[in-house]
């Protein structure tokens, strides 16, 4: 989708129509890069996730807040092979920060107002998988340095054979990777993996990810810089498995101490 087309239907019309889609940012929005970001959010608070390389690892990632500058001077978080590494940071209370990273006033694009749940800055490695799960909140993912590539698949409960809420995992799939699926064992599966969509995420451009649907990402290249939105929708108001899923699973990670991807706090200097 070209820039002028997402303009014409805003964000609201891409929730109407509940597909994903990539959309080409204009040539004139320069966001940073690894030195740049290094340079600015230095002292920033991030959290690092580690998993064993393994994507049917069954686990959680490990987790321990460590400031940015720390993961770039270690170099083992971007060259391990047995081992995933990969920061987070939801900078949504520096609006100037995020502005400047994405190279655009992200309020004015999305005019989310209160809808904004999170704006997440995500740094990983080649290799670093996300396995497959859904999110209850609307997405737009902006790729700054890398390549990702997604596969996304249609909203839907006993097909993907999810794990189990009561532990926490009711947003996860038991079928972690849509590219390795034992239909054998997952027949249910097959008619939602006959309409996937595969997409490779370059700088540039910007992932529209509806509520929902069930996706994984692999870090593509050397070191993968991305941006994402989640925002709030009504949507989930009909879609009533994963509104349940979502408020079980808030409730859990409070409980049990679990990464909930609270705002940074502090001064990113």
């Amino acid at each position: 989708m070209t820039f002028d087309e997402f303009l014409a239907v805003g964000p609201r019309g891409l929730y109407k129509a509940d597909r994903p889609v990539v959309i080409e940012l204009p040539a004139d929005v320069q966001g940073l890069g690894r030195d740049e970001v290094a340079e600015r959010l230095a002292g920033m608070t991030v959290t690092l996730f580690t998993e064993p390389g393994d994507k049917n690892h069954p686990g959680r990632w490990e987790t321990r807040d460590i400031k940015l500058r720390e993961f770039f001077a270690d170099e083992r978080h971007l060259t391990a092979t047995d081992t995933w590494h990969r920061v987070v940071s939801n900078i949504r209370s520096s609006p100037a920060d995020v502005n400047a990273v994405i190279g655009f006033d992200a309020e004015e694009f999305f005019g989310y107002g209160d809808s904004l749940y999170a704006a997440n800055l995500w740094i990983s490695h080649r290799g670093v998988f996300t396995k497959n799960h859904f999110d209850e909140f609307e997405n737009f993912n902006i790729a700054l340095e890398g390549r990702k590539r997604f596969i996304i698949a249609p909203p839907g409960v006993r097909a993907y054979y999810p794990r189990s809420v009561l532990r926490g995992f009711g947003d996860k799939s038991n079928v972690v990777d849509l590219d390795d699926a034992d239909l054998s064992r997952y027949p249910r599966l097959a008619a939602k993996l006959a309409q996937r969509r595969d997409f490779v995420l370059e700088p540039g451009h910007m992932l529209y990810l509806p509520l929902g649907w069930w996706h994984q990402a692999e870090s593509l290249d050397e070191l993968n810089i991305n941006v994402n939105f989640w925002l709030k929708s009504k949507k989930i108001l009909h879609r009533p498995h994963v509104l349940g899923v979502a408020l079980y699973t808030y409730a859990y990670r409070r409980l049990k101490g679990v990464y909930s991807y609270k705002p940074t706090e502090g001064n990113s200097r």
